[in-house]
């Protein structure tokens, strides 16, 4: 991989859960004992409150505290970035002037969902976020989530500006990730958003992957991204099984089951999301006696 400014965003980032206690108040025990766990394991930073961290179901005091806490935990061992997007432009502006960014090395901010705007609209948003804050901003693309994709031209339309300084890539179409990895600026990031794609997005370009499942197997990945081929391959296709029962009845349900079994953090998520249904559990336990972590 080439060595540039953005270099401490390659590898494995980590989409942080957010752990609750039994009555759903944020356990920030639980959160202390993830982070360690990732560090530990080889995780390259951490990505706090972002989809599979359940942001949508936490208040601004509560994004306040889980960023503080966070912040305080990693103590400077990995970076940080801080999600932050939406599909209200001014409400993302005022967040922006209301967080405290200290500890804080970059922002992954969502392409705007439910109000499907043009591409034109797109490119605004992210103008306008990107000119007011003050650490690096790393798009989104999650079409399956927001419900419109944001092309390869405006990608590296928007590639062009300062202060945007790569995209998570989880629209799942390679194609369009070729288009933007061919004519990209050198040092802008190309990240897999899609666990499983991880080895095929390096293969054109890619620079790692912000990860669910880096959660529970921060050393994996390590493998994953960092290791050689055959041990890439290794790593990926220990996972086939257990991967897609991730996302059966929403994420982050299944990802805590398995931070259960390991002992890191309880299966609570909050409503509309409930817990996994018995037959998932069982489905996900035996699939997690089959990987080596």
């Amino acid at each position: 991989m080439q060595n540039d400014k953005n270099s401490k965003f390659y590898g494995t980032g980590v989409a942080l859960v957010t752990p609750f206690t039994k009555n759903e108040n944020i356990d920030l025990k639980a959160l202390a004992k993830l982070i360690d766990h990732c560090i530990d394991g080889g995780a390259d930073y951490l990505v706090v409150l972002g989809t599979t961290g359940e942001v949508a179901t936490l208040s601004a005091a509560e994004k306040r505290q889980v960023l503080q806490a966070a912040v305080s935990f990693v103590d400077q061992r990995v970076p940080i970035v801080y999600g932050l997007g939406g599909n209200n432009t001014s409400g993302i502006l005022e967040e922006i002037e209301n967080t405290d960014f200290q500890g804080v090395d970059a922002v992954l901010s969502v392409s705007p969902y439910y109000n499907k705007p043009s591409q034109a609209g797109i490119q605004a948003h992210y103008e306008a976020i990107a000119d007011k804050c003050p650490v690096p901003v790393i798009l989104y693309n999650v079409p399956g989530r927001t419900g419109s994709n944001l092309t390869a031209q405006t990608t590296l339309n928007l590639a062009k500006h300062e202060n945007i300084i790569g995209i998570k890539e989880a629209s799942g179409d390679l194609t369009q990730c070729m288009e933007i990895a061919a004519n990209k600026p050198e040092d802008f990031l190309l990240i897999s958003g899609d666990d499983m794609l991880t080895v095929p997005m390096q293969s054109i370009g890619g620079v790692g992957v912000i990860s669910v499942l880096a959660n529970a197997f921060p050393a994996t990945f390590r493998k994953l991204t960092q290791g050689g081929f055959t041990e890439k391959q290794e790593a990926v296709y220990s996972l086939l099984e257990i991967n897609p029962l991730m996302y059966a009845e929403g994420n982050p349900v299944g990802l805590k089951v398995i931070l259960n079994e390991m002992g890191l953090c309880s299966e609570e998520v909050r409503l509309p999301l409930v817990e996994a249904s018995e037959e998932l559990k069982q489905k996900i336990k035996a699939a997690l006696e089959k990987i080596d972590y």
